[in-house]
């Protein structure tokens, strides 16, 4: 089957960009990835693409699909022909669904926070988005002293909404030490075929 050339608008130093383009290697597709900073964001130009001015977004030739987690959905059910990442069997999807929201929810406004307000310098409460983070981390800690992924016995997409901001907590003051399951998680997602880290931005000054 031939497929229209996929582009993907991003960041570097977004983890919602970082887990489109990670999985965009993992499964072998050819792409173009668009650095889109955030004053390009508010041009007609983009704004017609997406008018929430939000990024990432893909584009696959006439279809645009707006939300990193819509984002792995989508190449899940397009382009994974044996779905190996969004698996079929419903416990499985609902445990997926799960953690895409917790992805949105609790690793957003926990390690995602805390990392844009120290090394960003944006406004925001530090100490709550770091408790949110222990809260979300000793949770997760446990969940992965039992199993090798967060939704299933394989890698899914789950695992790949999580990453990037559970593993650049450090640079929101929040140490991963604590953590032996989340930190032999994140070595596992890490030694995936093709797997590209998310560029590490300048730890806060002390």
């Amino acid at each position: 089957m031939t497929h229209s050339p996929l582009t993907l608008y991003g960041l570097k130093l977004s983890g919602h960009s970082h887990r489109v383009e990670l999985f965009l290697r993992l499964l072998g597709l050819p792409y173009e990835y668009l650095e889109t900073s955030p004053a390009s964001r508010q041009t007609d130009e983009f704004l017609a693409i997406n008018p929430l001015g939000q990024i990432p977004v893909l584009t696959d030739g006439g279809q645009v699909v707006a939300d990193s987690n819509a984002i792995l959905v989508y190449l899940a059910l397009n382009y994974d022909q044996k779905r190996r990442w969004y698996p079929t069997e419903p416990t499985v999807v609902a445990h997926i669904q799960r953690w895409l929201s917790i992805a949105a929810g609790e690793v957003r406004y926990g390690p995602a926070t805390a990392r844009v307000i120290q090394v960003f310098k944006r406004n925001g409460d530090l100490k709550a988005a770091q408790t949110t983070a222990s809260r979300l981390l000793r949770f997760m800690d446990t969940h992965l002293a039992a199993q090798n992924f967060l939704a299933h016995t394989t890698p899914t997409i789950a695992d790949l909404a999580c990453y990037a901001y559970i593993a650049h907590a450090p640079e929101g003051e929040i140490s991963l030490e604590p953590y032996a399951s989340v930190r032999a998680w994140l070595g596992r997602i890490e030694a995936l075929p093709e797997f590209i880290p998310m560029p590490g931005s300048p730890l806060p000054e002390h």
